[in-house]
């Protein structure tokens, strides 16, 4: 009872990290007008690290143990800082379809590092849940990509964010191994602000110009999709495998094609309703599980009564 109550708890703690994730797409187009890329990091960074310090004093968290530094730091820098970064950047030269395409390669590198590196299990529906999720993704970046909107420059930096992507959450499960999830999404998060601090100027300069929509976007992006997603991810990254979880995020492409078409009126075409509801059963299929067969009864004969003529 208590496995399924924990994994339920798991399950739900990824649902709301993928939807907050899926609306930080949203809020990044609109924050991303008025600031440049690392000032937009760096005031969502300074932002999460505020709310989850406020959080870590409130409930006495204290530092995590020595044992996980490494993995904290080693997230920190790729997956807070370099990937938030270059993530913002890529999306200013490419069109969304393209970014979405590139940046979907980063579970299956999870999920090939995380077999590698933490002898992760490929399951038969994990693999098969991915290929159909991974199709959903590229149909719904096919349908959504601009002619010749897409530069050599934009597509290497979605590739680099997919690289520190996937190198980030195999670096951040063996320190949930000593952590508890919310000290390694706040110092990793401390972490990611340290690297982004280069951009002060440009956050301070750019701020002062930039419309309140713009800044309280930026600020709903470290509260929300940084503090509280990272936080709820790490929770349920902690009780299952780097590649399932990494699975687990093909639904955001079809939740952002959801809240495109609802909070900037963007209407999906037939395709990339098609496409994100292949994310979506690919996501169903790789946390799924194969039902365990029932053992075969065992027939035990039953003794056959003794004849007269057998002694007694």
């Amino acid at each position: 009872m208590n496995h399924r109550r924990t994994e339920l708890l798991a399950a739900g703690a990824a649902t709301v990290t993928v939807v907050l994730w899926a609306s930080a797409f949203v809020s990044i187009r609109s924050a991303g007008a008025a600031y440049s890329p690392g000032a937009l990091a760096l005031g969502r960074l300074l932002s999460g690290a505020l709310a989850l310090g406020v959080i870590c004093l409130i409930r006495r968290e204290g530092l995590p143990p020595r044992s996980a530094w490494r993995g904290i730091a080693v997230s920190g820098v790729l997956w807070f800082g370099f990937y938030m970064v270059v993530l913002n950047w890529g999306e200013q030269q490419v069109d969304a379809g393209t970014a979405a395409l590139v940046v979907n390669i980063g579970p299956i590198l999870i999920a090939l590092l995380g077999a590698r590196l933490l002898g992760d299990a490929m399951p038969p529906r994990l693999l098969a849940g991915m290929a159909v999720s991974f199709a959903g993704a590229v149909t719904v970046g096919l349908s959504m990509s601009d002619n010749g909107g897409s530069s050599v420059l934009g597509v290497i930096l979605c590739l680099l964010a997919a690289i520190a992507y996937a190198g980030g959450v195999v670096a951040q499960k063996p320190a949930l191994g000593s952590a508890t999830p919310l000290q390694v999404t706040t110092f990793g998060c401390f972490t990611g602000a340290v690297v982004c601090l280069p951009f002060a100027g440009q956050l301070v300069s750019e701020a002062a110009d930039a419309p309140a929509s713009a800044t309280l976007n930026m600020v709903y992006l470290g509260v929300f999709p940084t503090a509280l997603a990272f936080t709820t991810w790490a929770y349920a990254l902690a009780r299952t495998t780097a590649s399932r979880m990494g699975a687990t995020t093909y639904a955001v492409p079809a939740l952002v094609v959801l809240m495109s078409w609802l909070a900037l009126g963007e209407v999906p075409g037939l395709l990339t309703l098609a496409g994100g509801t292949l994310c979506l059963a690919g996501v169903a299929v790789s946390r799924s599980r194969a039902r365990r067969t029932a053992p075969a009864p065992v027939m035990v004969p039953e003794p056959q009564p003794e004849s007269a003529s057998d002694p007694a």
